[in-house]
């Protein structure tokens, strides 16, 4: 028997609707085997280690991937584009910034600020773990057919396109234990 968690968040569409009952089961099981993975993928993080080869902790990564893929930030930016803490994202984007991975530059909007962009030894770092996570990836689905593959990357696609595109409302725990019969 799985252990479940204390409170649930329940999430509902924004927009009004009715799902048949095998939408909702299927949603179900979706959501079940999404679960899994997010534990599966950071149990294989955590056996890893924390900090990565250079010495920088893992969860800063995700400052850098930004970084890279949306291009110098500002730290409040980063903090909302990465649902976090202005102050987590200034402490690891600082400990980026020690290690030579990302630099501060000024803010031609308003030269008081500054952004963060990465430098040519952050985008040789980012690289060595991008190689490695393919790696990892690649001996995962080495038994899949090619057609597999790309089928799970264009579902992958389309899935995380509809979820930016459809932000869930937060219901209430007390009244989603109330909805369930609980």
């Amino acid at each position: 028997m799985t252990k479940q968690p204390a409170r649930e968040t329940i999430m509902t569409p924004t927009t009004p609707g009715t799902r048949s009952k095998a939408d909702l089961d299927l949603a179900d099981t979706l959501g079940h085997e999404l679960v899994r993975l997010v534990r599966l993928v950071n149990r294989a993080k955590s056996q890893v280690s924390k900090q990565g080869p250079d010495g920088i902790e893992r969860a800063a990564y995700a400052i850098l991937f930004c970084l890279i893929h949306v291009g110098p930030q500002r730290t409040s930016k980063l903090a909302e584009f990465l649902h976090s803490e202005i102050s987590t994202i200034s402490r690891q984007s600082s400990s980026l910034v020690q290690h030579g991975l990302v630099e501060r530059l000024a803010d031609p909007e308003d030269g008081r600020a500054c952004l963060l962009a990465p430098t040519a030894e952050g985008l040789r770092v980012f690289e060595e773990n991008r190689k490695q996570r393919n790696q990892w990836l690649a001996e995962v689905l080495g038994d899949w057919s090619d057609s597999d593959r790309e089928t799970l990357n264009s579902l992958f696609r389309r899935l995380n396109n509809d979820i930016e595109k459809t932000s869930p409302q937060f219901a209430d725990p007390a009244s989603a234990s109330k909805a369930k019969g609980a």
